[in-house]
């Protein structure tokens, strides 16, 4: 008896694209829906039914009808369109491909690609010296794999490997974001699709004859930051993107607002540390030159904006992104920032890409560690549409999948939570040990409260004291309600300083009734870019300036019964330099504001913290 399943026949060949109420959709000239409820092949133009399985799909998704163990490996090198490297010869990127067995007999299907720098392994490396004043201005390659790889190949999808340039077996120089390693992973994509000639280790020209072309970039950090930069030069057959804690703008992964940092963890990396890292390609000397270059560019020296990190910014072109984003980031990444995912949501919003989100409790993770069946059934529902065409309704679900504190999953709308609006605290005097943060601006006259630098004092430490020389404090009353912090706090600070260069952090921290806490946030300015990150202009010690910035994007509900408070310090031991201590910074109080993205905006605040 046949067994009776939701499913779609479809024609693997064919294909036609139309836009309907904002929503893309692809439209298989001979896609057929089962009135029956029949589970039925597809018999491809060139085979037949008794030849080749074709995909099925039940409620949206592609089954596993495939074997991955009975696959077709090919390496391939593709012309990659530049020569980073400079020797006169255009760089070539060395691919890896993993496909059905039945692709070999008329089957074509579409591509999940990952492009990494990663596959060779790393270099050792030494990280820049970090404990240092501020300025002032006067080998063998293994066979690739993936925990995805199987799942994808059982389901009718090949699976493409691509070492960026100056990695592993392909040419070129690492270059730490820069527009050759886009064009590098690029060039896979056009091979997939006709337009790129590649090789195989003979010399023999390789056509990619087996696929549809139609293809998704995905992959973790690196390996998600590079499909964020692939899909910024609109290049046709990339259909959609799944970007996992992956940077949007290089400047924000290694400067903030004027500020030298570092991401979590790797205290003293920077760009050039990073290039130097992933150069495992054969020759050792060739890319000397280019790295050397990119460690005098990348400016540890004022931390401003340039034109070397604008070429790494991919904000600037969300403009040209034509592929769909499922974005996934962790809220507690302090390696890739939230902020990366952020910024590029924020913009693929105001460019109406489709798009979706996940954000999980976890740091610089993948979700597949966290919650596998929910998130492969997620990633099938999305590829099966985006590179099989089925109708499954993924555009017209919530875009929004956020984890709680406690573990649970919410779907909502969209990312900001709905609802959201600025709301403002002020300070109160104080701040030497716990001064007031209210809901309605201070009276009386300007006033000055004082801090040391030291910036061998961690974060955790100096939130922990009940006072300290070397930080400023200002807390709430217990919350009467809960308050759901959902986006990008600021701060707006009138700041004073005793030298000429400073570091200044900013930290947001849930203060429990037992006295316990968690850091909320934080974010960092270097006052020498108070007016533009692009220009570094002198601090006058002795007189006051404005200082606003963000901090780290976030989704945290503050439970009833805990203080919110806002903790003012200088250097930050685990993010910025570390300059000797012994700077003074001083804050006007009563002028000093910090602004929360609320659910429920100033009126939550208010019925939160009612007495001002």
């Amino acid at each position: 008896m046949t067994e009776k399943v939701a499913a779609v026949k479809v024609d693997t060949n064919l294909f036609a694209t139309v836009r309907s109420g904002g929503f893309v959709r692809l439209k298989r000239m001979s896609m057929v829906l089962a009135a029956t409820m029949v589970a039925l092949p597809l018999v491809p133009v060139n085979a037949t039914a008794d030849s080749v399985q074709e995909p099925v799909f039940v409620d949206g998704q592609a089954q596993p009808v495939y074997d991955p163990s009975d696959v077709v490996r090919e390496d391939v090198w593709v012309d990659a369109g530049v020569d980073s490297d400079h020797d006169g010869v255009e760089d070539v990127v060395h691919v890896e491909i993993v496909r059905p067995r039945e692709t070999d007999h008329g089957l074509r299907v579409p591509v999940v690609y990952q492009a990494s720098p990663y596959y060779a392994g790393g270099n050792p490396v030494t990280n820049h010296n970090v404990d240092r004043e501020l300025y002032v201005p006067t080998r063998p390659f293994a066979e690739i794999t993936w925990h995805y790889q199987d799942y994808f190949l059982a389901r009718g999808f090949a699976v493409v490997y691509a070492e960026s340039l100056g990695t592993g077996q392909s040419t070129g120089c690492p270059t730490t974001g820069g527009e050759n390693e886009t064009l590098g992973a690029k060039s896979v994509i056009d091979w997939l699709n006709g337009r790129a000639r590649a090789r195989d280790a003979n010399g023999t020209e390789v056509n990619a004859d087996w696929t549809t072309g139609r293809t998704a970039m995905m992959g973790v950090s690196y390996n998600g930051t590079l499909p964020n930069a692939v899909a910024t030069t609109g290049v046709e057959g990339l259909e959609t993107i799944v970007p996992i804690a992956a940077i949007s703008s290089w400047y924000d992964y290694y400067r903030e607002n004027g500020a030298v940092v570092a991401p979590g963890g790797y205290q003293g990396e920077d760009a050039d540390v990073l290039a130097e890292y992933v150069y495992t390609r054969a020759d050792r000397e060739i890319c000397r030159p280019v790295i050397e270059r990119l460690e005098a560019a990348q400016d540890r020296l004022t931390g401003d904006y340039s034109e070397f990190w604008h070429e790494r910014n991919y904000l600037d072109d969300v403009h040209k992104v034509d592929a769909s984003v499922l974005a996934v980031h962790g809220l507690d990444d302090w390696n890739v920032t939230v902020s990366q995912v952020a910024k590029w949501y924020e913009a693929l919003a105001e460019h109406g890409v489709e798009r979706k989100i996940w954000l999980h409790q976890s740091g610089h993770t993948d979700p597949y560690a966290l919650r596998k069946k929910e998130w492969l059934t997620t990633l099938n529902r999305w590829f099966s549409h985006y590179l099989y065409g089925i109708d499954n309704g993924v555009g017209e679900e919530p875009r929004a999948t956020v984890q709680r504190e406690d573990g649970s999953w919410t779907e909502e709308a969209d990312w900001p939570a709905p609802g959201t609006r600025d709301a403002t605290l002020w300070l109160r005097s104080g701040g030497d040990g716990r001064g007031g943060l209210a809901t309605v601006p201070a009276r009386g006259r300007p006033a000055f409260e004082w801090l040391t630098d030291d910036a061998r004092e961690k974060v955790e430490d100096l939130v922990d004291a009940p006072s300290s020389e070397h930080r400023l404090s200002y807390a709430t009353e217990a919350a009467r309600t809960p308050v759901r912090i959902s986006g990008t706090p600021s701060v707006r600070l009138r700041l004073m300083f005793d030298r000429p260069a400073a570091n200044v952090t900013a930290v947001l921290v849930d203060r429990a009734p037992d006295g316990s806490f968690h850091v909320i946030t934080r974010g960092w300015a270097d006052p020498q870019n108070r007016n533009s990150e692009w220009r570094t202009q002198p601090v006058r010690p002795g007189v006051p300036y404005w200082l606003s910035f963000e901090l780290q994007p976030q989704d945290y509900v503050l439970a009833e019964g805990h203080r919110l408070e806002f903790v003012l310090l200088s250097s930050d031991h685990d993010f910025t330099l570390r300059p000797s201590p012994g700077t003074g910074v001083g804050l006007e109080v009563t002028k000093s504001e910090v602004t929360l993205p609320v659910v429920g905006g100033q009126a939550t605040v208010r019925e939160a913290f009612p007495r001002h």
